[in-house]
């Protein structure tokens, strides 16, 4: 067996337009993942595909140029078929491949079965320790049914090893952070900025039905020591000019004390970092009493997902909280001058366009500062799949991106969604705008402006506004006003 030495991360080369409009994301799991092959004495190299917005043939080049022995890539599902076509050129250029994540994780069984067999070993589950023994066995010609948690062809069928028990804690991994390309990480909101993302946490003990990251984690909960994640975060500032932070954690606040305890941390280190972050409407209304202390740590963007309007709708999908309290948790942040975002899901399989402007009409009563409105997508392996199946119309993974639709309800078409969720859109920024010119709080008005330029501005957007039909005036006007028009950023 050859030798197995150097190791290439390549994150897909996937985009659907609205997470990139607010920056480039750095790919936090190949830090990890990288940093622990390092550690064990393999030679690493990073290439971020999706944020460098490379071409497959670049990817090609870049494999040529590293020439590595194994290539490794991640991938949730709307990235997967672009994950295929990064080990499909590995394989051509004699690598071995591997693929992580959420979606190889439960349909390890599918992507071994894939046509050409470009992979060849799938990680499932939490990947730092499965993959240094895979690669430790490949080096090794050591024996593949003790690496847990790792799935292969054997004997010209899928088999899957035994899980890989999570790991015991979450402190002192050693990270890759060397190994990113940090110009390309930036939040457009803040020109000039440089963007990083730390985990403080893993899993999430919820039980929300369309979530992959509840079940991905069997619905557990660990968290970092605090200290040691404040240290992480004055390393990326003193060393990498760092100065916006995106917490990754999938909830980041269950334990109160703990989290508390992490802002004091922050405010006393005075290390001048925007922070944005993710997390439940009931804890913001917990931790009212503590709003200012986010303040004062640089907490600048917070993301609730309310998901529906209709307390019925909650219960459905086990959200597991009021509509009520998703209602006080996004006042509170306003009051705190806090930048709230927030998210309803459609397309349901009982929606009809009623159902959903009202959806729209009440969503403008819960009063974000920034709302997305989302096609429901059921994963394959969700807990929501066996009830949506029925109604699923596209088998297309790269639209299982939340934002074009595969559902088809009873009494719509996917055109009927499709222009239904461009109608929120247009209702509520158009609105938003307006209600803008009047925050006296500058400082908010601006970052809330600069928000909307990207959102309006984005290739995506116009896309989806216009349709082969013209833009909207309304839009158009939009545009003008927040003198977005002609500009090239998309």
């Amino acid at each position: 067996m050859a030798a197995v030495r150097k190791v290439l991360f390549v994150s897909p080369p996937y985009h659907c337009g609205v997470v990139e409009v607010a920056g480039r994301w750095i790919p936090l799991q190949f830090v990890y993942l990288a940093g622990a092959a390092r550690h064990a004495g393999f030679d690493c190299r990073i290439y971020d595909a999706m944020s460098a917005d490379a071409t497959h043939a670049q990817i090609v080049a870049a494999i040529a140029d590293f020439a590595p022995d194994v290539v490794a890539t991640s991938c949730i599902t709307s990235t997967y078929p672009d994950g295929l076509e990064v080990l499909r050129a590995a394989k051509d250029a004699g690598a071995r491949t591997v693929m992580g994540g959420v979606h190889p994780s439960f349909m390890w069984r599918e992507v071994l079965s894939e046509s050409g067999a470009p992979v060849d070993y799938v990680v499932t589950g939490e990947g730092e320790a499965t993959l240094v023994e895979l690669l430790r066995a490949l080096r090794d010609s050591g024996d593949l049914t003790k690496v847990a948690g790792l799935a292969y062809r054997h004997g010209g069928r899928a088999v899957n090893n035994p899980p890989r028990p999570r790991r015991a804690t979450l402190d002192g991994m050693p990270m890759a952070w060397d190994l990113l390309d940090w110009p390309l990480y930036t939040y457009f909101v803040y020109p000039g900025s440089r963007l990083a993302a730390v985990s403080g946490s893993r899993g999430c003990a919820h039980a929300c039905t369309f979530c992959s990251q509840q079940k991905f984690w069997e619905k557990t909960w660990r968290g970092r020591d605090v200290a040691g994640l404040v240290d992480e975060l004055e390393l990326l500032r003193r060393r990498y000019g760092v100065d916006v932070v995106l917490l990754t954690d999938e909830y980041p606040t269950p334990d109160a004390e703990r989290w508390e305890r992490f802002l004091d941390h922050v405010i006393e280190r005075d290390l001048g970092l925007k922070l944005l972050l993710e997390t439940r409407v009931e804890d913001v209304v917990r931790d009212q009493a503590i709003l200012p202390k986010y303040v004062a740590a640089g907490v600048a963007h917070v993301y609730v997902g309310v998901e529906a309007t209709d307390q019925a709708t909650l219960d459905l999908i086990h959200k597991d909280n009021q509509v009520e309290t998703g209602i006080k948790a996004l006042r509170l942040l306003s009051e705190h001058g806090l930048i709230s975002e927030t998210s309803f899901v459609l397309g349901f399989p009982d929606d009809t366009p009623e159902t959903i402007k009202r959806t729209l009409e009440l969503s403008k009563t819960y009063d974000p500062d920034f709302a997305h409105y989302l096609a429901i997508t059921p994963w394959p392996y969700a807990d929501i799949w066996n009830d949506l199946a029925p109604y699923v119309v596209s088998d297309d993974y790269r639209k299982y991106n939340l934002i074009d639709p595969v559902i088809r309800p009873k009494a719509m078409t996917l055109d009927d969604v499709d222009n239904a969720i461009v109608d929120c859109y247009r209702s509520f920024y158009t609105a938003k705008a307006v209600s803008l010119a009047t925050d006296r709080n500058a400082a908010r008005r601006d970052y809330l402006f600069r928000s909307m330029k990207l959102i309006m501005g984005s290739s995506f957007v116009r896309k989806k506004m216009t349709s082969g039909k013209g833009m909207p005036p309304e839009i158009r006007a939009l545009l003008k006003k927040l003198s977005v028009v002609g500009d090239g950023r998309s």
